[in-house]
């Protein structure tokens, strides 16, 4: 677990060479096809296994990676199922399983389970978000708070996301969202069927490293932007809303020169950083490693270290 740019692929890659594991991505935006870019997805390929066909990044199998087509949307109920029956596949080859990923809410959700829920509903979830974009986030936040105040103390305004939802379950269940909420989902990770792993850098130095990725990738992003939309991919469909795109998607209409975007996105970027972090670091029985200086990211050293932690 980590930051974006915090390394969790390299790492995971290396114990899987030397474990004999298989990696599930816990990675919400590396789901998509023609996303590689922007998303930082591994780079890889689709082969044909003993075990089936999958996306390979460097000989090991590399898991819930480029299969969704960018229209579709996708939820954490949906990604718990699939990583469930991953799991038991790839123990049931006698693989050593590696989750690795910065999507909080799909760690948790996996290892603590999921409240039952209502479905999404998607007529109410576009008048919503409409309503965000026209009145913004503090209007939908009041929204929530007259139909169930508890729940808006508990969501900030900033995750309008999670917003939108509380209000949806609350009017499709017909009782407050929080009355729903066991609570389950914020218990402790269960360190009695697996080892959690926090990559944790500081925070100039995650600055640089995603500043450098943004800016290294920044062409081949634009490039491959320009052709999603060339292919009829809307700019509002889900895979482009993923973060970073937004910002792509104002560079290439002339609304941000080059140096605007790479800040902006970068700027976005440690927001979203700040916020994994502050989610990972309440897991008081994860392995921390700490990156105080750039030396001390050697994917090798570090798996080793899990391995012996």
């Amino acid at each position: 677990m980590g930051a974006n740019a915090s390394g969790k692929t390299e790492i995971a890659l290396e114990l899987a060479r030397r474990l004999g594991g298989e990696i599930i991505s816990a990675d919400s935006k590396q789901t998509y096809k023609l996303l590689e870019a922007g998303t930082a997805k591994p780079r890889g390929g689709w082969a044909e296994t003993p075990a089936g066909r999958a996306y390979l990044v460097e000989g090991v199998p590399y898991h819930m990676v480029d299969t969704l087509d960018p229209r579709a949307s996708y939820d954490v109920g949906t990604f718990v199922k699939a990583a469930k029956e991953l799991m038991a596949g790839i123990r049931g080859r006698g693989k050593v399983p590696i989750m690795a990923g910065g999507t909080g809410m799909y760690v948790q959700a996996f290892w603590n389970g999921l409240d039952e829920l209502p479905p999404a509903d998607p007529a109410m979830r576009g008048a919503l978000a409409a309503l965000a974009e026209s009145a913004g986030k503090e209007a939908l936040h009041a929204e929530l708070a007259a139909i169930d105040p508890e729940a808006a103390l508990k969501i900030p305004p900033g995750n309008i996301q999670r917003v939108m939802r509380a209000i949806e379950i609350t009017r499709l269940a017909g009782r407050p969202v929080s009355q729903i909420w066991s609570g389950r989902f914020f218990n402790a990770l269960p360190a009695h069927e697996g080892k959690f792993i926090f990559l944790k850098w500081q925070r100039d130095l995650l600055a640089e490293r995603v500043k450098r990725r943004t800016a290294t990738r920044f062409d081949e992003w634009a490039d491959e932007t320009r052709a999603l939309l060339a292919g009829g991919y809307p700019e509002d469909c889900p895979g482009l809303k993923t973060l970073g795109y937004p910002q792509m998607l104002d560079y290439l209409a002339g609304r941000l020169t080059k140096p605007e975007a790479i800040r902006m996105i970068t700027a976005t970027s440690m927001a979203y950083a700040k916020r994994q972090n502050t989610w990972f670091a309440r897991y008081r029985n994860a392995v921390k490693i700490e990156l105080e200086k750039f030396e001390d990211y050697d994917p090798a050293a570090i798996a080793e270290r899990i391995i012996n932690s």
